[in-house]
């Protein structure tokens, strides 16, 4: 048996009136996936558990069978794991986000302009980290490099006690009511508004100004954590597996479950990755002897922060015309297979940051299909199903090894 995730990070919504007051997965053209639907089990599930934040790190923790209440240690360890960070019990990680402000003379008047830099090349944006190391950087801290806007800062036997506040969660709002707040927030708010200084007339930034691209002008130091003890996957459920992604949270989930993490050339995480190129990647996986492949695809979910409505639609369109068609041809070959399609959360494009409610997932098998009452995959008609799963991380559980699912 072979077992396929295609998670579609942030996929689920909210009806609005630019779609005819439809949801994304209800506006795209999806055929591949409508099709498995109407011969599969359709359901929605909680990947969130209460009083845990809708973050990707949690929720793809449960998806993946690991409960979030017991592994869930932060976000940072899991990208500073897939960065090759080696991390000790005592580091505290944080992700460090290369942001645009607005240009108010108050470090705490500047609007939150863009979470992302325009999403700022890695090239540009290891040159303006490796500035902020050398200014910052100390025996106890150190930045590290990411990809894109997204990078690590390590502070040995550093404190948990912060209260910091992702930049996508305030985007085109005043960062005064945001800022570092707990006993030791001072530091990391000091360097945050010194960063403004220092990054706001670097010659990457001019340059990208001239290109008329928004500028990487300050830090955004959120997300801390310690480095998690994960079971591994093999142990759990006795396959060998990996991950295919392009964003380094889904990595470092998969390098502390053992799985091995596979790189995409043209992966970038948005609207423009190589869906295509995924596809393929985990098909190579399945040939070379794996027995489990998870397929992230960041693209909704970007496409959710960033409001753009289009974009959504257009990127759950693509999963369905080059991830799982692809998947699906590749797939025949074998005698049995899985296929577990569903977000990890929802990113409502009129909030513009992630929820905690349950999503539609749709598992089908290709010996065991059967026939469905929805007509489609979305978040109503899973609903419709009347089959919720209330403890997500017990999905994966009956996704692999059969065992009942845990319903409502």
């Amino acid at each position: 048996m072979k077992y396929i995730v295609v998670l579609g990070d942030g996929m689920a919504d909210y009806p609005i009136p630019q779609l005819e007051n439809k949801t994304p997965l209800q506006k795209a053209k999806k055929p591949n996936i409508d099709k498995l639907a109407r011969n599969g089990r359709l359901g929605m599930v909680k990947t969130v558990p209460d009083g845990i934040p809708p973050g990707s790190d949690a929720a793809n923790l449960s998806v993946m069978g690991y409960n979030p209440k017991i592994y869930y240690s932060g976000r940072s360890p899991l990208e500073a794991v897939s960065m090759g960070i080696n991390l000790t019990d005592t580091d505290v990680t944080f992700r460090c986000n290369l942001v645009t402000l607005s240009d108010e003379e108050n470090y705490a008047d500047k609007t939150m302009i863009d979470y992302s830099s325009d999403e700022i090349s890695t090239k540009e944006a290891h040159e303006l980290i490796s500035e902020i190391q050398k200014r910052f950087g100390s025996d106890d801290i150190t930045f590290f490099g990411g990809i894109s806007y997204r990078h690590c800062m390590v502070w040995k036997n550093g404190s948990l006690d912060f209260k910091l506040t992702p930049p996508h969660d305030i985007l085109e709002r005043k960062v005064s009511d945001y800022l570092p707040k707990g006993p030791n927030s001072p530091l990391i708010q000091k360097m945050m508004s010194e960063s403004y200084n220092i990054l706001k007339d670097h010659p990457v930034n001019k340059s990208r100004i001239s290109r008329g691209l928004r500028p990487a002008n300050s830090i955004w130091i959120w997300g801390e954590g310690k480095k998690p003890a994960l079971t591994s996957f093999n142990e759990k459920y006795k396959i060998q597996g990996s991950v295919v992604s392009a964003v380094d949270l889904i990595k470092g989930i998969g390098l502390c479950a053992g799985l091995d993490s596979i790189d995409v050339e043209g992966a970038t995480g948005n609207v423009h990755t190589n869906f295509l190129g995924k596809a393929e990647a985990a098909l190579k996986e399945l040939e070379a002897g794996k027995d489990f492949v998870y397929v992230h695809i960041e693209a909704p979910d970007e496409c959710g922060h960033r409001h753009e409505i289009e974009n959504k639609v257009r990127a759950i369109e693509l999963i369905d015309e080059l991830v799982v068609a692809t998947l699906l041809k590749g797939l025949e070959k074998y005698e049995d297979y899985r296929l577990l399609i569903l977000p990890d959360h929802p990113t409502p494009l009129s909030l513009r940051t992630h929820t905690s409610e349950p999503v539609p997932f749709l598992v089908y098998q290709k010996s065991g299909s059967i026939s469905s009452s929805a007509d489609g995959y979305d978040e109503f008609q899973a609903k419709e199903t009347g089959l919720m799963i209330t403890d997500g991380y017990t999905l994966m559980d009956s996704f692999i090894t059969d065992k009942p699912m845990k319903l409502l």
